[in-house]
């Protein structure tokens, strides 16, 4: 063989040639918008109009809130006890049952026409995931019933007479009693909220996992804390408000939280799925 008809030897792979795969994206990858206080305004207009859009899914959904509101009435007339804690059923079984109204919302987002036959069924891509989300809500909610009846118990010898109960647990002899039930309704409260604020659409959208759609809902809620807080308050007065006559004002404002909700998530989680 002649001198000049060497093999070129093989070129070693170097990180220069080689080819990588990209980096996998963690949660704390995921860009969080800082909002302003307006964007609670326009996540309700958003839902209002997504709510027009599609009146009869929303008034379905709708009737679903007067009934949980008319259940609600029921433990207040015979287990007052039970009250705050099963008032957390608006906070834990509301974003479930507005699955349906975020599928509506991302319908319309997408040019598609809702159905509602869709949005039932909007839970069962993700219904392992749903299910170890509620669970953990569920716990927060037990933990909730528990120390309510603590503060019943180190408070009264026994329950107050269902007759005139409204009057006995709001004079001014039980202040003490008012201010430690709601410090401690409250706390809980904001626990499900921070921790479900966007969680839920975000599983529906992006069927990420239970852990990672939790973590995203904090980090939204500690960037911006303030909004999250008016944006929590405004929930509350809506729903508040929407209960006063017999629970009908649900038919209208249980929907269009939840379509606002959706547009919350969307906007707040500004990152490309």
């Amino acid at each position: 063989m002649s001198a000049n008809a060497t093999d070129t030897p093989e070129q070693p792979e170097t990180p220069e040639n080689a080819t990588t795969a990209p980096p996998e994206r963690s949660v704390f990858d995921l860009r969080i918008a800082s909002l302003t206080p307006a964007a609670p305004l326009r996540w309700l207009r958003a839902g209002w109009a997504d709510f027009r859009a599609c009146p009869r899914i929303g008034l379905f959904y709708g009737l679903c809130f007067f009934l949980m509101g008319h259940a609600l009435m029921a433990v207040f007339r015979f287990a007052p006890a039970y009250v705050l804690a099963l008032s957390a059923g608006f906070l834990l079984m509301g974003p479930f049952l507005c699955l349906g109204l975020y599928d509506a919302s991302r319908a319309l987002q997408r040019g598609q026409r809702p159905s509602l036959r869709a949005s039932l069924a909007a839970w069962r891509p993700t219904k392992g995931t749903m299910a170890i989300f509620a669970g953990v809500l569920l716990i927060l909610e037990m933990l909730w019933g528990r120390a309510s009846l603590v503060v019943f118990a180190v408070t009264f010898n026994t329950m107050p007479n269902t007759e005139h109960l409204l009057a006995q647990l709001f004079s001014a002899e039980n202040l003490e009693f008012l201010i430690t039930y709601t410090l401690v309704g409250g706390v809980f409260a904001g626990l499900i909220f921070v921790t479900s604020v966007v969680s839920i659409p975000m599983i529906l959208d992006r069927q990420t996992d239970a852990i990672s759609a939790g973590l995203t809902s904090i980090r939204a809620s500690l960037n911006n804390p303030g909004v999250m807080l008016w944006w929590g308050a405004l929930i509350t007065a809506l729903i508040g408000l929407s209960m006063l006559p017999f629970f009908l004002g649900l038919f209208v404002a249980g929907p269009v939280v939840g379509h606002a909700t959706w547009h919350a998530y969307r906007e707040v989680v500004n990152d490309p799925v």
